[in-house]
């Protein structure tokens, strides 16, 4: 039997999750949390399998919890499942011990395969974070240092999108893509949107 601890602060998702899961023959929910503290408190206590981990909580960070409950027990498998897919927070997840990393957007059946795979001893990265992490594993090298998902924005950028239309295209928060158009332009070292598309169609990018 794997026994879970679901952690997040959305009590619709936290407690449809948990819902889904309880009717399963081999998995027992053993506990719910809403904070990065009560996720810590209730790890030491309920002694779980497998942590599923939403990383946007209130107070302590969903990333800063995962580290504490590695460190203090290893056993414990985190699998972050979160709405969050920018580079910078993937990395993160994956320095605090992580070892899945499933975008809320993933069905259920996805869900419990990767809380399934994480519990043997695998790990688990969904759809949409895969090639992330390949890139930021491998280090695969770029002439402008743009990430696959940042090229995929760059495109879009280009094609005419607004952030609001990329967003959508992606299955991404604005704020998220808000922060790749940053990046893009930064990496890039362009002032605005217009110079970072002529970049792309030029093939300068």
């Amino acid at each position: 039997m794997i026994r879970v601890l679901v952690v997040d602060d959305h009590p619709v998702f936290r407690d449809g999750l948990a819902g889904l899961l309880s009717t399963l023959d081999d998995i027992a929910v053993v506990g719910v949390a809403s904070s990065g503290e009560e996720a810590i408190a209730a790890a030491m206590t309920v002694a779980p399998d497998v942590v599923l981990m939403d990383l946007n909580l209130p107070g302590l960070s969903g990333v800063e919890s995962t580290r504490r409950i590695v460190g203090a027990t290893p056993q414990v498998a985190v699998v972050a499942v979160t709405m969050i897919d920018d580079d910078d927070t993937v990395l993160a997840a994956l320095r605090a011990g992580a070892r899945g990393y499933v975008l809320k957007g993933a069905t259920g059946a996805e869900i419990i395969d990767a809380l399934r795979s994480v519990a043997a001893g695998g790990v688990v990265f969904g759809r949409g974070v895969a090639a992330t992490v390949l890139a930021l594993s491998t280090g695969r090298p770029r002439e402008d240092g743009l990430t696959d998902r940042e090229r995929d924005v760059l495109r879009l950028i280009a094609e005419g999108a607004s952030n609001t239309q990329i967003a959508r295209t992606l299955g991404l928060s604005l704020k998220t893509v808000q922060n790749y158009v940053s990046r893009i332009l930064d990496k890039l070292q362009v002032a605005d949107r217009a110079q970072a598309a002529q970049r792309m169609r030029e093939g300068r990018a």
